[in-house]
């Protein structure tokens, strides 16, 4: 008797369940329809509402201009519900299918169908398919039957994989949006031995693209869906002809090869899939970088975009020994990350600090935008009136292609005494002895000594003496010394490629660490892109060559040329590889474990060759 009351009440709350579920999503209107069709082949067209129920039970059809309407409209719904941690969902469907086909080959483009729920009206996407002849499907399906290779499923042109820039032809400094984007006319299961383009002579800067939808596009007369995979903003660091050199990836299509069971519009037939690999490039990508015109104005250092300056000078009345400081904002869209703060010169008795740089920094497909603030801290040390000269910022502008000076406003700065110096030292006061202070000494009157007088030390002088000379040769012998060690110690802070070098080990080594506490984290891409900037970064120092400009084959080089191994060389830039591929590989088929052992060990290495 338990047991039956027990399935009455679940029953019961099941129903109470089903009752009070409710379609939770939002209202959307789509449509259904293959990518490519053969002529005289018949194929469905489906629009889908979710959520809803069409006003008066019925939605406008497009014209469908191009087609001949075999069947349809066909109306279907259906209903499905899910009870997940106890919140109940449902979402509904209403399915309004055609059945057509297309005589001749070419582009047709389906319009709009639209549809009103509840007084609001929803239209459908103008969607464009690509209509084969038949020959060419005919010859496709011979194929299949005699065991073809199924490579022959795929065309060389069902998927293409090309670099696309916003521009070929830039000034030098101006940045360039290239997208890495794969157009595909068949299904494709997923992407193999990546490798991404090098770019040397750039400095690029990845842009997400986890937002980017797939889309239709038209290239060469062929309907492909287009899918951005990598896109990056660069900027040239020189001018001439700049090489990006090729990416490579290996798609995986999927074929679907039909059983020989008789084709059912609604239903379809069966069939089998297989995978098949097709090796992809984008060849080599040449861009046309122009030189910056010459007669560039003694404040300019590089910034190339269109910026606006703003500035917050000091008040203008200050006392002596008192601090303010000059900010200046560059606001604007260029590289804004390469912007120097601009010069700004003070008098004599004025003391300067170091330039505090705040930045607010964002990347878009249209450049980098954003502002750069300099704030320049000071001490007006002695009063008086002073004219401080106006900061002069200036920028090339490839609309304009011409040089723009921005100027903030002189300032005329009155500094008053600093009346807290008096008030703070109290007066001294010298006092001497007084006539009663004076005591006696000896006997109370003393002979004086008449004739010429035999006056004589009662110690040896040490001036002009032995010891004199001793200390005098050895203070000068310690000073020559200082002098020269303070001499070399300052030429070689100087001497920028020597501090890059002696410091290289010691930035790869700080850097290991941070990719081991990712390591012991699990973060894999964490981990892998410290190790790359470790390694790429130490040769960078080591060598003087900009990472920009390095490249797996100059290592190579530049190592043997060292004394560095050929096999020592090559163990550096396969770990280089190991990490690219750790990267971007959807498998975890490096360990971090053994890259950091072998990063650690071949930097120490190299470090003790190169030393020698």
């Amino acid at each position: 008797m338990n047991s039956f009351f027990r399935h009455i009440l679940l029953t019961f709350c099941a129903i109470v369940c089903f009752l009070s579920a409710r379609a939770d999503g939002n209202v959307t209107f789509e449509i259904n329809t293959p990518l490519i069709v053969t002529a005289g082949e018949m194929f469905r067209v489906e629009f889908v509402l979710e959520n809803g129920k069409p006003d008066g039970g019925a939605i406008t059809a497009p014209d469908f201009a191009g087609l001949d309407v075999l069947a349809g409209p066909t109306i279907s719904t259906g209903h499905s519900f899910s009870n997940i941690n106890g919140v109940s969902s449902s979402k509904s469907t209403y399915t309004v299918t055609y059945v057509v086909t297309a005589q001749a080959a070419g582009n047709i483009t389906i319009g709009a169908a639209k549809v009103e729920v509840d007084g609001k009206a929803y239209s459908t996407k103008a969607t464009p398919i690509e209509v084969v002849a038949q020959s060419e499907q005919k010859q496709q399906d011979e194929a299949v039957e005699h065991g073809a290779s199924l490579q022959s499923q795929v065309a060389e042109d069902d998927i293409l994989l090309r670099l696309n820039l916003s521009r070929s032809t830039v000034y030098q400094g101006e940045p360039i949006r290239a997208s890495l984007t794969l157009y595909t006319r068949a299904s494709i299961a997923g992407l193999e031995d990546v490798k991404l383009p090098s770019f040397n002579g750039f400095w690029s800067q990845e842009l997400p693209t986890d937002n980017y939808q797939a889309k239709r596009e038209t290239v060469d007369g062929k309907v492909y869906n287009s899918q951005i995979i990598k896109e990056y903003l660069l900027y040239p660091q020189q001018a001439g002809t700049l090489t990006i050199e090729p990416s490579d990836i290996t798609a995986v299509a999927q074929v679907i090869m039909r059983n020989n069971r008789t084709f059912d519009p609604f239903f379809g037939g069966g069939a089998e899939v297989y995978n098949v690999r097709r090796k992809l490039t984008t060849g080599k990508v040449n861009v046309t970088v122009k030189s910056l015109p010459a007669g560039a104005p003694d404040t300019f250092s590089g910034a190339v975009g269109q910026f606006t300056m703003t500035s917050e000078p000091p008040a203008s009345e200050l006392k002596a020994n008192s601090a303010a400081t000059y900010t200046v904002r560059i606001s604007g869209t260029g590289n804004l990350t390469f912007i120097q703060a601009p010069k700004l010169t003070l008098p004599t008795s004025f003391e300067l600090y170091d330039i505090r740089t705040t930045e607010s920094i964002h990347s878009s497909t249209v450049g980098t935008n954003g502002y750069r603030q300099f704030e320049y801290p000071f001490i007006a040390r002695a009063e008086g009136e002073y004219n401080i000269p106006s900061i002069e910022f200036t920028f090339f502008s490839p609309e304009k292609e011409t040089y723009v000076t921005l100027s903030t406003d002189a300032l005329i700065l009155n500094v008053s005494p600093d009346s807290t110096i008096g008030a703070q030292q109290p007066a001294q006061l010298i006092t001497g002895p007084s006539k009663e202070g004076v005591r006696q000494l000896g006997s109370d009157i003393r002979f004086i000594k008449i004739g010429a007088p035999a006056l004589r030390s009662s110690a040896t002088p040490l001036m002009l003496s032995t010891t004199y000379f001793v200390l005098l040769i050895l203070i000068i012998a310690i000073f020559i010394a200082l002098y020269y060690v303070l001499r070399q110690r300052i030429r070689n802070n100087k001497n920028t490629v020597l501090v890059r070098n002696r410091r290289a080990n010691k930035v790869a080594v700080q850097r290991f660490r941070a990719a081991e506490k990712s390591m012991r984290e699990g973060n894999r891409h964490a981990f892998f892109e410290e190790v790359l900037r470790a390694l790429w970064g130490y040769m960078s120092d080591k060598l003087n060559i900009p990472v920009a400009d390095l490249s797996k084959e100059n290592i190579r080089e530049e190592l043997q040329r060292r004394g560095v191994s050929a096999e020592d060389a090559r163990h550096f830039t396969d770990i280089i590889s190991r990490c690219d591929e750790a990267q971007y590989s959807p498998v975890e088929s490096v360990a971090m474990n053994e890259v950091y052992a072998d990063g650690i060990s071949i930097i120490s290495h190299i470090e003790s060759i190169i030393k020698r």
